[in-house]
């Protein structure tokens, strides 16, 4: 295969957000590309990053005010861990991971990866180089004795659809990257939030991720000024107003695979502070939830 050309880089120069995050706030969904040598990319990978440090990703947390995050593996890497699990085995009271496992991936191998600070499996169905949902019962089935939930990143969001009766009867926890996809020209009515909905009140362990809502509007980036996506606004209010229970949030920097109208993450963070419906509902979405559903110790200044 050949990639794609070069996705554009994230912003680097950022100003301080408005307000900071609560002390002890977890960015739970971020990639690093680096030290290309050392970790090479897959040949079959869908896009070719630029270089996105990992000391880039730690000095946007510095200005927001994050303490801890999560790793979740990039797909240009396919099922080769290495990158991220050499990165959160530096601060393992710090770090989390989110791997990628294929079928039959041998029970040693995950509980390696478990040691080293891994709490998820990730199913990709954007991407050929990875495991999909429909690898989900026998992904669930590896990672199961672990305490894992596995993350979904899904094509399009009505394929929640059919994919319910799956979810529904998964013997381990899911998350649904990305606000689950579901693009704003949908709304907030159509059935494919509904059964996200569905999930989030009927299945226990069962979480939702606010993320990457700047993917999914179909609301024309404006020339000049902030783009404030104003379709995607009722999704992420009704999440985090009758959901904050099962919401975390996460930065997706470095926005892989954007060749266009790469947003600047304080933006992202000063906009979504507009949508938290209270301080309870901020502290949720920022630190305890994802302090339960990654196992991070509570957070103690």
């Amino acid at each position: 295969m050949k990639p794609h050309a070069t996705p554009l880089p994230p912003i680097l120069d950022l100003r301080a957000p408005k307000r900071q995050v609560p002390a002890g706030t977890i960015d739970c969904h971020a990639h690093i590309f680096d030290q290309m040598e050392r970790y090479p990319m897959d040949p079959n990978r869908k896009y070719s990053p630029p270089v996105c440090t990992r000391e880039s990703w730690l000095n946007m947390h510095r200005i927001m005010g994050v303490h801890r995050g999560v790793q979740v593996h990039g797909s240009i890497y396919s099922f080769d861990n290495s990158i991220t699990e050499d990165f959160i085995k530096t601060d393992p009271e710090r770090f989390r991971g989110v791997a990628a496992i294929a079928p039959g991936t041998p029970k040693a191998h995950i509980q390696r990866l478990h040691d080293a600070g891994f709490r998820a499996a990730r199913l990709m169905d954007q991407y050929p180089n990875g495991a999909t949902t429909r690898d989900l019962e026998a992904i669930a089935a590896l990672v199961a004795d672990f305490g894992w939930h596995i993350e979904i990143n899904i094509l399009n969001g009505a394929d929640w659809i059919g994919l319910e009766k799956r979810l529904m009867a998964c013997p381990v926890g899911l998350v649904f990257d990305h606000m689950g996809r579901i693009r704003g020209n949908t709304g907030v009515h159509s059935e494919e939030f509904a059964v996200l909905r569905r999930l989030l009140d009927q299945k226990s362990d069962t979480w939702v991720k606010i993320s990457s809502w700047y993917r999914m509007s179909d609301v024309p980036v404006p020339a000049t000024g902030m783009p404030l996506y104003p379709d995607m606004k009722p999704f992420a209010q009704t999440l985090l107003t009758h959901h904050v229970d099962r919401c975390v949030w996460g930065t997706n920097w470095p926005h892989p695979g954007l060749h266009a109208n790469i947003p600047n993450d304080i933006d992202l963070l000063d906009l979504l502070e507009t949508w938290i419906p209270n301080d309870e509902a901020r502290q949720k979405l920022f630190v305890t939830n994802a302090e339960r559903l990654y196992g991070f110790k509570p957070y103690q200044q």
